[in-house]
Parts: structure tokens; C-alpha cells; sequence
């Protein structure tokens, strides 16, 4: 090949080595290479299923139409499980399970930095509503 890799192809087991002739039944450039080399036909290395008369012989049977939609029978209807369906507004939920580091009691419970009490964070302080009053009086 021009690119410099070789492969080689069985023509009798039907194989080569890069594996498109294998996987689609349709010679691949190398096998084409392999019969202009030897002077052979490479239509004979063409699966039956890709000619046109066996392509005629899917169709030959006759199809037998659908008849009137209200004598089809009832289609079963599915109920969605509402758990399942994503939420797609804000934060995904979280599906870790949780251990024992995860837990609140392990951990010291939260102080506030403004007045330095526990129980609450600085977002939540009672002081802080104070202090904007105070600060937009100043």
C-alpha cells in the first residue's frame, strides 16, 4: 500500500488483516489491490446479501396492509415514575451515600464570625440586619 503498512488478505477464508472485510462482507481496498494484482474479479468477494437479487427476493413476498386503526388492538399506557424524571431547574441532588464523616454531630456545630455565637451562620446573624441599618445611617 502507498502508506506504507501491509496486510495481508486470504482471499479463500475471506479475510484480511485490517478486519473491514471480515465485519462488512464488502472488500475492502486492500482486497481490491490483492485482485487487480492477480487479474481476479472481485465481484466474487461480495457478499450474496448486497446484490440486487437478493435485495428482488426480499421483496418478492407479498405484504399484507395494516387493515383500519380502530380494529388494532388498545396500546398499553405507561405511567412515568415522577421520581425518576430529572429536575431541570438549580442543583443536581446528591446520590452519594452518606457515612459517618458526612454527618453534623462529628462536626463542630457552625459559629457565626460576627457575633461569635453557635447555632447559626453569618448569612442568618440576627446582628447582621442591625449593622445595614446602622451602616446605611452612617
Amino acid at each position: 500500500m502507498p502508506s506504507g503498512l501491509e496486510f495481508a488478505v486470504d482471499l479463500r477464508a475471506l479475510r484480511c488483516d485490517c478486519g473491514e472485510f471480515q465485519v462488512d462482507r464488502i472488500p475492502c481496498r486492500h482486497v481490491f489491490a490483492c485482485c487487480a494484482n492477480q487479474r481476479l474479479d472481485w465481484k466474487l468477494y461480495v457478499h450474496d446479501v448486497y446484490k440486487m437479487d437478493q435485495v428482488r427476493r426480499v421483496y418478492r413476498a407479498r405484504f399484507r396492509p395494516l387493515g383500519n386503526p380502530t380494529t388494532w388492538p388498545a396500546y398499553p399506557r405507561y405511567v412515568p415514575n415522577p421520581y425518576l424524571r430529572r429536575v431541570s431547574k438549580g442543583r443536581p441532588r446528591m446520590t452519594r451515600f452518606l457515612n459517618e464523616m458526612d454527618t453534623r454531630m462529628l462536626r463542630r456545630p457552625r459559629r457565626c464570625t460576627l457575633c461569635g455565637a453557635e447555632g447559626h451562620s453569618r448569612s442568618r446573624c440576627r446582628q447582621s440586619a442591625g449593622r445595614t441599618a446602622d451602616g446605611d445611617a452612617q
